[in-house]
């Protein structure tokens, strides 16, 4: 490789990553404005702690239900028409939740916002890693869970921003979601489609023009090479069936084991509770919403750091530790909670930056990895599925455990799923730093 025939068009590709990765700033909006809006919400709908896990969780509901229509959708129409249909029904359900005149209805405006969240959560990673060379794909991948950050800690601010807008002010909050989905929406006009994709298609000659947009004739030359080669004698249409064949079950296994440990490790209900946390050790409604922006700025500066760190350090070490830092901040915080002390703050910041800087990121991007070209898209829809179903079942019971138990207990539990997930990685991950797509899909399953 020379400087004037560089291997990689550097600029295009992070252009690309950035608009796919809007998708995820859409998840962390709808997944940080429900911490804002709970207060006035439970004064508006009188929740008790059954509607306030419920209304919580109906997202996560709703994102299992997006990505089932993402993994059949992407893999018959494309990719970016997944992103699109994504976009435009996460705008139509924010200005629905933000007009709600009762429970239900918003309940099951979120419950929509959930279809389109759930499909972005799945297709912008999909998008990325089919796109960035491997080299760089680590931190390309990782861009979805920085968009993911920076749409938390802007949402967590202008809640701030709107929480002496009286009781209404939660339709504001809500109905701002509408912006950053017209952003994608436009955004996504201009991404081309996913060359492997295409080739899957049999659509060479769009693969190749695309693939020359991204490097040079050499990488072009080697990257259909290597697809192609992925996939010879295997049949390309979406089939559920085909993920639970023999052959890619180790990989299917590690995928739904990483998507199920990303939420049972508990660091979201500190991002969507933070104000019940908060409210158990006596903080004022003024300072769990201040709390809530601090979460914020942790969560963004750590995740930038892992994605310096993802293609350096590996997969694997930053996922280990990630287990053990959650472990010890949890037994740490859940004694500081239970004897009412507002030091317990501190730990639980430094658990969002643990979480930020290793199991957040890391876990999408081995998600996006290990699946082979042929059953990607159906493999990462189980997966995700998996991580939703996970996420609805732990913020529905958080409300719960939480009045009958104290805000304490539930962090002990989480403390001992991440010694469980710290023997599961160190067992069963494999480091895929460095590889192509096509020679993980060897590693995990064979040729």
């Amino acid at each position: 490789m020379n400087k004037s025939n560089p291997m990689f068009n550097t600029r295009y590709i992070i252009f690309i990553s950035f608009i796919s990765a809007l998708g995820g700033y859409l998840f962390g909006f709808d997944f940080a404005v429900i911490a804002g809006a709970l207060p006035f919400l439970k004064e508006q709908f009188s929740f008790n702690a059954y509607w306030e896990g419920f209304a919580t969780a109906s997202l996560a509901l709703g994102c299992v239900i997006g990505c089932l229509v993402a993994g059949s959708f992407s893999d018959k129409y494309g990719r970016r028409p997944g992103l699109m249909l994504a976009a435009s029904i996460f705008f139509i359900s924010s200005l629905a939740m933000a007009f709600s005149h009762n429970r239900d209805l918003f309940v099951f405006a979120r419950f929509v916002a959930g279809i389109g969240v759930g499909m972005a959560s799945m297709l912008s990673p999909i998008y990325i890693a089919e796109v960035a060379p491997a080299s760089t794909r680590g931190r390309m991948v990782a861009i979805n869970q920085l968009t993911i950050v920076i749409g938390i800690l802007i949402t967590n601010l202008v809640n701030y921003a709107l929480r002496n807008n009286g009781p209404d002010a939660w339709r504001w909050m809500v109905g701002l979601g509408a912006v950053p989905s017209g952003i994608f929406l436009l955004g996504i006009i201009r991404l081309p489609e996913s060359p492997r994709w295409l080739l899957k298609e049999g659509k060479n000659e769009k693969a190749a023009a695309i693939l020359a947009k991204i490097g040079n004739s050499d990488f072009v030359k080697e990257t259909e090479t290597n697809i192609k080669n992925s996939l010879k004698g295997v049949s390309v249409k979406f089939s559920y069936a085909a993920v639970f064949k023999k052959a890619v079950l180790p990989a299917v296994f590690v995928g739904i084991g990483l998507a199920v440990f990303q939420q049972f490790c508990g660091i979201n209900v500190v991002f969507n509770f933070t104000t019940t946390i908060f409210e158990s050790v006596g903080f004022t409604t003024d300072d769990q919403l201040k709390q809530t922006v601090f979460i914020g700025i942790v969560n963004l500066v750590f995740t930038l750091l892992a994605m310096w760190q993802v293609d350096k350090l590996g997969r694997k070490p930053l996922m280990i530790l990630g287990c053990l830092g959650l472990a010890i901040l949890y037994i740490i915080s859940g004694f500081l909670l239970q004897t009412k002390s507002p030091l317990a703050a501190w730990p639980l910041l430094a658990a969002i930056g643990v979480y930020a800087m290793t199991i957040g990121p890391v876990t999408w991007v081995l998600i996006s990895e290990i699946f082979p070209t042929q059953i990607r898209g159906a493999a990462t829809s189980v997966a995700v599925i998996s991580l939703w179903l996970s996420y609805a079942l732990l913020v529905f019971t958080f409300p719960i455990l939480a009045s009958k138990l104290g805000a304490y207990t539930p962090f002990y539990i989480y403390a001992g799923i991440c010694v469980i997930g710290f023997l599961f990685v160190r067992s069963k991950v494999k480091e895929t730093k460095g590889q192509t797509l096509e020679e993980l899909e060897n590693n995990f399953i064979g040729h």
